[in-house]
């Protein structure tokens, strides 16, 4: 499953031997109790700086008799709140559940040293498999678990050392694109570049979102200027104040007397709003509180389009386009391949060739009246 696998995992003992101490030394610095044995903090520094390097998670179970295999399977996830990550946790559990499996879940809030954290964590409880779901680093959380024998996978955002399950975001946001240009061209008897609010620049979904958008706006032969890239992070008041400030370059000139300030209500008219491309339902938040205090909601709405999924947008105004990740058969390729390694795939747990570390692409569900309010 990953390139760096090790099949002996790191025990006092061995930690030990490199400090050059005795294993109790070892087991009472890893435990906090070191200035209570009187040893120096020296030589707890250097056993501590070991243990990192060596990625060792001490084993809460070990005094326990267990079985070779834990039954237990992690995942950490970056956030609880919006629909996308609750219905990845929601059918992760009960399709681990279904297995015979004990899932672990854990919100890390794309907090890098809380990923780590994480997966220490888990590794400490022997899981027999952990889901980095939406990391910022997989590699890194790949390499953690390697060390310890145990193999990973990644959804939503892909790493380089450990097969990764996604959506196909290019193609996604390229059909959204065209919908909201589509849209955009009916209402307004012209076709202008969209705005495109939210993620991240070194997101590999944003990035290929934003690949989607430009290619769709070439097909229409439109150019896009950075100016209307607006990737200010996934934040709600992010996207607003992103959206503020440049609808803030449509009003008039500071020399015109009826020049207004950007956080009062812009004299722009409901035609003259460019359509929005909105990054993730989180974003979009923040794009509609917006909107709201300044009275563009309605029939005063621009065309937009969210990628992300909430039935509770088609109350907010008039097509507002989306799509839907299709989570459900992201978590079956997930589990297809725990399946295949349990069934002695070695492919899936000795990747020597790099060819073996895939990524698979889902293609996301367009919403329309019929699938608006499935879940």
């Amino acid at each position: 499953m990953t390139q760096v696998r090790q099949t002996k995992k790191t025990t006092i003992y061995d930690l030990a031997e490199l400090a050059g101490a005795s294993a109790s030394a070892v087991s009472a610095v890893l435990n906090g109790n070191w200035k209570k044995r009187r040893i120096s903090e020296k030589l707890a520094q250097k056993i501590i700086r070991i243990a990192e390097e060596q990625n060792y998670a001490p084993n809460k179970q070990a005094s326990s008799l267990r079985s070779n295999k834990s039954k237990i399977i992690g995942m950490i996830v970056p956030k609880y709140d919006n629909r996308y990550f609750g219905s990845i946790v929601e059918h992760f559990e009960a399709m681990a559940r279904e297995r015979g499996l004990f899932p672990i879940i854990t919100c890390t809030r794309r907090d890098p040293s809380l990923e780590i954290e994480a997966a220490k964590t888990m590794l400490s409880y022997q899981v027999d498999w952990l889901i980095a779901t939406g990391a910022t680093d997989p590699d890194k959380i790949t390499q953690i678990c390697a060390t310890s024998g145990v193999p990973t996978l990644n959804l939503d955002l892909p790493g380089t050392l450990a097969t990764s399950v996604i959506s196909d975001n290019y193609s996604g946001a390229k059909a959204l694109t065209s919908r909201i240009l589509h849209n955009n061209q009916q209402r307004q008897g012209r076709l202008d570049p969209l705005v495109f609010i939210g993620g991240r620049n070194s997101d590999h979904n944003t990035r290929e979102r934003l690949r989607g958008f430009r290619e769709a706006h070439r097909e229409y032969g439109i150019e896009v200027s950075e100016a209307r890239i607006l990737t200010c992070g996934y934040a709600a008041e992010k996207a607003e104040n992103a959206l503020r400030d440049f609808i803030s370059t449509l009003l008039p000139s500071a020399s015109n007397p009826n020049n207004m300030e950007p956080n009062l209500k812009p004299n722009i008219a409901p035609n003259l709003l460019p359509g929005l491309f909105v990054n993730s339902t989180i974003s979009l938040e923040g794009v509609i509180r917006w909107m709201s205090k300044q009275g563009y909601i309605g029939k005063k709405q621009p065309a937009m389009g969210c990628f992300d999924w909430d039935p509770f947008v088609a109350l907010l105004g008039h097509d507002i386009e989306m799509v839907k990740q299709d989570v459900p058969t992201m978590l079956n390729a997930i589990f297809e391949l725990i399946d295949s390694s349990a069934q002695g795939d070695n492919n899936l747990t000795e990747p020597n060739d790099k060819a073996q570390v895939r990524r698979i692409e889902i293609p996301p569900l367009p919403i329309n009246e019929e699938t608006l309010y499935c879940s």
